[in-house]
């Protein structure tokens, strides 16, 4: 379900447009580099640091940008989503912002961290089943009760916001050779394509998920998307099946989807704190293990990497918003 009755492919000019909608309202993040990190991967790495923003998560671009194309379209309705954790604190702030409610609806096993976060910044929350079925059929239920939907990837004004972090980046640090973000539904690596592909066509544009959620590495093998797929892995924020609106952009426009190993998402973690001082999610680390894993391809090159998010429950070993 879409927020917009915009399902058409969003272009960079879209994208543009939503930076200047959201700009006021979002952390412009800093791209930091580090010597040493570099002499370990064996590249020149810059990452922007989305952990940094006011929710810690990238998320936070995409759902203020629905939001306030909904207010530009005369739509003041309530709105609602589905979500584990960062789209459903990034909804629940945005509306918070435009004076309205949002409910998220929650699978009933996500640590008490997430469901914390949704309500802090305004949001309600719905329990359901843990089950995508479930998520859905909850907010079909709401949307039933006149709510407006805000998927969290599959809805062109949630692609287009999550762009502008991938369009930040290209005019930090122009000269990168490659592009590398992590991939679950796809919105952030769909708007970061079209960001780079209009910027930059020369520019190699990499996807990471891990090993336990490689739907969109096998949705590309295949040239079709996977209806289904049973996603074991602690990133949290990866475990969403490749959005129908996402995964043609994806397949059109992105280079190449690597898979990682479990544990190299750990030591992703453990090298972002080590040398950056930041404690980034699982989710977040998939594009250091790529690097890790696949040094050969990265080596010598300028990687600009996003860094999705940065909110970690370290008693219950994963991410509190993923």
């Amino acid at each position: 379900m879409a927020s917009t009755d915009q399902d058409d492919r969003p272009d960079f000019q879209r994208i543009q447009a939503a930076h200047e909608r959201i700009r006021r309202h979002i952390i412009r993040t800093p791209v930091v580099n580090s010597p040493e990190l570099d002499r370990i991967l064996g590249c020149q790495l810059y990452c922007k640091c989305e952990n940094l923003q006011g929710i810690g998560a990238f998320k936070i671009r995409g759902a203020t940008n629905a939001v306030l194309r909904l207010r530009e379209r005369g739509i003041a309705s309530d709105v609602a989503t589905h979500s584990s954790g960062n789209h459903g604190a990034a909804l629940a702030a945005a509306a918070t912002l435009d004076g309205r409610q949002a409910v998220v609806v929650m699978p009933d096993d996500c640590v008490s961290a997430k469901v914390h976060n949704v309500r802090r910044h305004g949001g309600e929350v719905r329990f359901c089943a843990a089950s995508q079925q479930a998520r859905e059929e909850g907010l079909a239920r709401l949307v039933e009760r006149g709510m407006v939907p805000v998927h969290p990837y599959d809805d062109g004004d949630i692609i287009c916001g999550q762009g502008t972090a991938a369009l930040e980046l290209l005019k930090q640090q122009p000269d990168i050779d490659i592009l590398l973000a992590p991939v679950g539904g796809g919105g952030l690596m769909a708007g970061s394509a079209i960001v780079a592909r209009h910027l930059r066509p020369d520019m190699e544009v990499i996807a990471a998920e891990p090993q336990g959620a490689a739907d969109t590495a096998e949705s590309m093998r295949q040239g079709k998307r996977v209806e289904r797929w049973q996603p074991n892995t602690m990133a949290d924020g990866l475990r969403a099946l490749v959005g129908a609106l996402t995964f043609p952009i994806i397949l059109d426009l992105v280079d190449a989807v690597l898979t990682v190993q479990e544990d190299n998402l750990l030591v992703g973690m453990k090298q972002v704190k080590d040398h950056l001082d930041m404690l980034i999610e699982p989710s977040s680390a998939t594009v250091i293990a790529a690097i890790l894993e696949q040094p050969e391809r990265f080596a010598g090159r300028k990687v600009g990497a996003i860094i999705t998010g940065g909110n970690v429950e370290i008693d219950e070993g994963s991410e509190s918003l993923g």
